[in-house]
């Protein structure tokens, strides 16, 4: 049903700064500089391997840029949410229909690329609360038009999303809904012992949802997003570059995960914590 993580979005004020500050972190150009009239707002689109970011700024009136400014407003830049792709919209729909949740009318979408007038289209289906629980989140199939792609990515380039971590207080609720009703693998379902927590993740199109189970007094079932992990392919070098373009990172260190070697990006990611993670180390 649900075959990837579509993409992730990101409120921004200035989208021509938080541009420029992606263009130092991933190493990369937007591919796509768009807008989209009725909603009220303009994006920007960085491409990777698995999964497309999107920045997106209130630049006019409409429900996309109310969207933006309620989430600045209230928590300020950073993630605002993210879809999840699908080939078949209508088999999704049955699906979620069967396990007995209401769904309102697909909304028909369109994107117009500054740089040479092409189009996009897609449809999405925006999800009742009851299974976005918290998380602004929804389904969607790509229609005509395509996100050009990179052939190649240099050793210092970002090239692929490793994982999103989700932090919630109902992990029981979450494995339903997106194991059960979306179709998504749950590859690990673990309490962390060092941590003192439970950790799940799902796996799809390469690239995990980490949930991590936080636990507080609401009474409702509540997700967040809170970061981001890049898988990189030579993390020394990323870090050189970064380093040379005045962006803060720690030093590297071995990720919890084994054979993996880590860094944290303290600066330039309008609020998103942010991991590079190398996934192999060289022998020798």
């Amino acid at each position: 049903m649900i075959n990837s993580l579509d993409h992730l979005i990101i409120a921004v004020d200035d989208l021509q700064t938080a541009e420029k500050n992606y263009e130092i972190i991933f190493g990369s150009s937007p591919v796509w500089k768009g807008s989209h009239t009725e909603l009220g707002t303009s994006n920007s689109l960085f491409n990777f391997e698995n999964t497309y970011f999107e920045l997106l700024a209130a630049t006019s009136e409409g429900l996309g840029a109310e969207l933006v400014k309620n989430h600045i407003s209230q928590k300020g830049e950073g993630l605002l949410g993210f879809a999840l792709g699908t080939n078949s919209l209508d088999a999704c729909r049955s699906k979620i229909h069967k396990f007995g949740y209401q769904l309102p009318d697909i909304s028909v979408g369109e994107g117009v690329n500054n740089q040479g007038g092409k189009k996009r289209t897609w449809i999405n289906q925006f999800l009742p609360i009851e299974l976005t629980r918290g998380l602004f989140s929804f389904i969607i199939q790509h229609k005509e038009g395509l996100i050009p792609s990179i052939d190649s990515y240099k050793g210092s380039e970002i090239h692929l999303l490793d994982h999103v971590v989700v932090k919630t207080n109902d992990p029981d609720g979450f494995i339903k809904i997106y194991k059960d009703v979306f179709g998504i693998r749950l590859a690990l379902d673990s309490f962390i012992e060092a941590w003192k927590k439970r950790i799940l993740f799902f796996r799809v199109n390469k690239t995990t949802i980490e949930v991590v189970e936080e636990k507080n007094s609401d009474s409702e079932a509540n997700d967040s997003l809170w970061g981001l992990a890049w898988e990189v392919k030579d993390i020394n070098s990323t870090r050189k570059r970064l380093l040379s373009q005045k962006v803060e990172i720690s030093e590297i260190k071995k990720g919890i995960k084994e054979n993996t070697l880590v860094a944290t990006i303290n600066s330039h990611t309008h609020n998103i914590p942010t991991l590079i993670i190398q996934n192999t180390i060289s022998e020798g």
